[in-house]
C-alpha cells in the first residue's frame, strides 16, 4: 500500500506517468499497475487517462491528501528508528525564498556541528512553491514569509524581520541620499523581481500605497541581473537589508534605507505540521530557535 501511495505522489509531481514511473526507480508498467491495483482495492477511479495524464478525479484528490500524510508518517517512522540505531543522519532538504538565502548558513553550519553525519541539499524558489513542495514530501523544510500569504498546515519558528533598501550607484538617482521614502522610489526607473515572487507582490503594495506606481522597466528572477543593471547608475532596485548586504557593494553602489513607512515583514522557518516530527526537523526546530535571536539581532542592525 505504501509503495502505491508512493506512486500516486510521484504522479502529483510529475503530471506524467513514464517521468513518475523514473523517479520511483520502476518501469512505467509497474507504476501504472500499481496505480490499478489501488483504485481495484478502494473502488473508485484515481486518475483521469487518456493517450496522456490528464490529472487526478475527486477521489483521487482525496486519496492524495491522504497519501501524503500517510507516506509522510511512514518516512518519518523510518527516520526515527534509523536515529535510534545510528544517531541523526541522512540529507536535509531546504528550500529559501531568494531574498532569504544569506541567512541559510546561520542555520546550516551550527547544525552540523551539532550533527556531522547529515547532509544538506539547499534550493531557492518562490514562497508558493516551498508551500507546495513540502506538502509533496519533496523537501523537509523551509525558510519563508510567514505573515503575507496563508501557511497551510505547517508549523513555523520566526528569524528576522525583513526591510528594504533603495539599491542605487552612487552617481544614480538618490545615489547621495541617506534615506529615501516610498513615494520617491516609486516614481524612477526600477529593475525588481518578477511577480511570481512574494517579495515582489509586497514591494509592489508599499510602492501603490505609498503613492508610487509599480512598473518597473525591467523584471528578472536573478538578484545578479538585477544588480549589473544597478552598477550602470541607469536604474535602480528595491532588495532586502540582508540581501543588499550579502553582496558587500563596492563603492559604486549604495543601500539607502526606503522610510516612511519604515515597513518589515517576518521572515521564518517552516516544517510539516506532523506529530511526532522526523526527527531532521524537530533537531531543525531546536537549532533555529537558538539561533534565531542572533539572526534577528544581526540583521536589525545592517
Amino acid at each position: 500500500m505504501i509503495e502505491r501511495l508512493e506512486f500516486i505522489l510521484a504522479l502529483a509531481r510529475e503530471r506524467h506517468f513514464g517521468r513518475a514511473a523514473q523517479f520511483c526507480n520502476v518501469s512505467q508498467q509497474t507504476l501504472s499497475a500499481g496505480v490499478k491495483q489501488l483504485e481495484e482495492r478502494l473502488g473508485v477511479m484515481l486518475v483521469q487517462r487518456g493517450s496522456r495524464f490528464q490529472g487526478f478525479t475527486p477521489e483521487g484528490e482525496r486519496v492524495l491528501d491522504w497519501a501524503r500524510r500517510i507516506v509522510g508518517d511512514a518516512r518519518a517512522m523510518r527516520d526515527e528508528v534509523a536515529s535510534l540505531r545510528r544517531g541523526l543522519s541522512g540529507t536535509l532538504r531546504l528550500a529559501a525564498i531568494p531574498t532569504a538565502t544569506p541567512i541559510v548558513a546561520a542555520l546550516t553550519t551550527p547544525f552540523r556541528a551539532r550533527h556531522p553525519e547529515v547532509r544538506f541539499s539547499v534550493q531557492s524558489t518562490t514562497s508558493g512553491e516551498i508551500g507546495r513542495l513540502i506538502a509533496d514530501l519533496e523537501i523537509d523544510a523551509g525558510i519563508t514569509y510567514l505573515e503575507n500569504e496563508p501557511l497551510g498546515r505547517l508549523t513555523a519558528v520566526p528569524l528576522y524581520r525583513e526591510r528594504y533598501r533603495l539599491l542605487t550607484a552612487v552617481d544614480g538617482i538618490f545615489g547621495t541620499r541617506e534615506a529615501v521614502t516610498w513615494d520617491e522610489v516609486g516614481r524612477i526607473p526600477l529593475c525588481l523581481l518578477t511577480p511570481d515572487m512574494q517579495n515582489r507582490r509586497i514591494i509592489d503594495r508599499h510602492l501603490t500605497s505609498g503613492g508610487g506606481v509599480s512598473a518597473p522597466l525591467l523584471e528578472s528572477n536573478s538578484m545578479i541581473v538585477l544588480l549589473t543593471h544597478v552598477r550602470t547608475a541607469k536604474w535602480a532596485s528595491i532588495m532586502p537589508a540582508v540581501l543588499a548586504d550579502s553582496f558587500r557593494l563596492s563603492d559604486r553602489v549604495r543601500a539607502v534605507p526606503i522610510v516612511e513607512p519604515d515597513v518589515s515583514h517576518l521572515i521564518g522557518l517552516v516544517v510539516p505540521e506532523r506529530e511526532p516530527m522526523t526527527p531532521l526537523c524537530a533537531a531543525l526546530i531546536v537549532e533555529a530557535r537558538n539561533v534565531a535571536p542572533a539572526i534577528a539581532h544581526d540583521i536589525a542592525t545592517l
